[in-house]
């Protein structure tokens, strides 16, 4: 696998704003080899690497300033339907809500940098209301680091190769199968732990109407929404009785939980994965009666079960 020297040559500046911008739009393809390609071809004299780095810049605005106000106008559902994509739709909410809160404007100066959060925390800064202006100007000087890193690393990259021409052989050629060998152990390494976590699911989850009868019948239940916030602010009920606990805090107040009677957890992710990972937890710290619910809340509101106000 070498780096994509040669397309790049060809196509010149727009396809690397077309490759940037298709890359953060949500479309799975890397983008650092072209960064890196582009930054190299700019140590010859064959690109110049202040308009890649504008045309690049303004491939990440656009994408991020789309996903922005999708987020503004759509909130949880655009957040959930990204989630559903990923590898670990457990955390995926849950974690990168976690990052853009209290430091939401410096968040951006590093998020290209992570997995996961540089799709999701434009949507998430225009669900909840962002400034335009903090936005845009955090997500251009965070765009900016990142493509300078890659960019620059790539022109470092291309003055060795001045030295060594022979060094881009070497390297095109190992570094496709480490790449592939790292994909493969990382797909892989997720692929076992999804299908552990759902073989748990299976065996504990609670059938919605079995919890309905179960509460009809005034059978003492500890219900646990773990919903996100950003969830509750569209669709702001639960079901009756259930106690408010964020998935990062639950362990914590696992104290607080009772041992003489069923724990029902509940989420609106895919699969209850949320729900079953904090089970899976509970389970360790000795609370041994938690079950997920199947279908979680999604599931309990389209059978048209009692709902409370938040």
């Amino acid at each position: 696998m070498e780096l994509p020297t040669h397309l790049i040559l060809l196509h010149g500046y727009w396809l690397i704003f077309g490759w940037v911008f298709v890359c953060f739009i949500g479309v799975p393809i890397p983008v650092t080899p072209a960064l890196l390609a582009a930054g190299a071809l700019s140590a010859d004299g064959d690109m110049n690497l202040g308009l890649t780095f504008l045309f690049a810049l303004a491939a990440c605005l656009c994408a991020d300033v789309s996903w922005f106000f999708i987020g503004r106008h759509y909130g949880g559902k655009v957040l959930r339907l990204l989630c559903k994509i990923t590898m670990q739709p457990a955390n995926c909410i849950r974690t990168s809500e976690g990052s853009v809160g209290r430091r939401a404007s410096l968040v951006f100066l590093y998020a290209k940098f992570i997995p996961g959060l540089s799709s999701l925390a434009a949507p998430i800064a225009g669900q909840r209301r962002m400034s335009f202006t903090r936005f845009i100007i955090y997500d251009a000087l965070g765009s900016a680091i990142w493509l300078s890193t890659f960019l620059f690393g790539g022109r470092l990259f291309g003055k060795l190769l001045q030295k060594d021409p022979h060094l881009f052989d070497w390297v095109g050629h190992y570094s496709g199968l480490l790449l592939i060998a790292g994909i493969v152990a990382f797909l892989a390494f997720r692929i076992y732990r999804r299908h552990r976590q759902l073989r748990a699911l299976a065996a504990a989850r609670l059938d919605p109407l079995e919890l309905k009868q179960m509460l009809d019948a005034g059978e003492e239940v500890y219900i646990v929404d773990l919903r996100n916030p950003s969830e509750r602010i569209d669709d702001a009920f639960t079901l009756p009785g259930a106690h408010l606990l964020a998935p990062n805090h639950i362990a914590s107040h696992s104290s607080d939980i009772p041992l003489d009677r069923d724990i029902i957890l509940f989420c609106s992710c895919p699969n209850e994965a949320a729900a079953a990972q904090i089970a899976l937890k509970l389970q360790k710290q000795g609370i041994d009666r938690v079950r997920p619910l199947r279908g979680g809340y999604d599931e309990w509101k389209r059978l048209g079960f009692p709902l409370a106000a938040v």
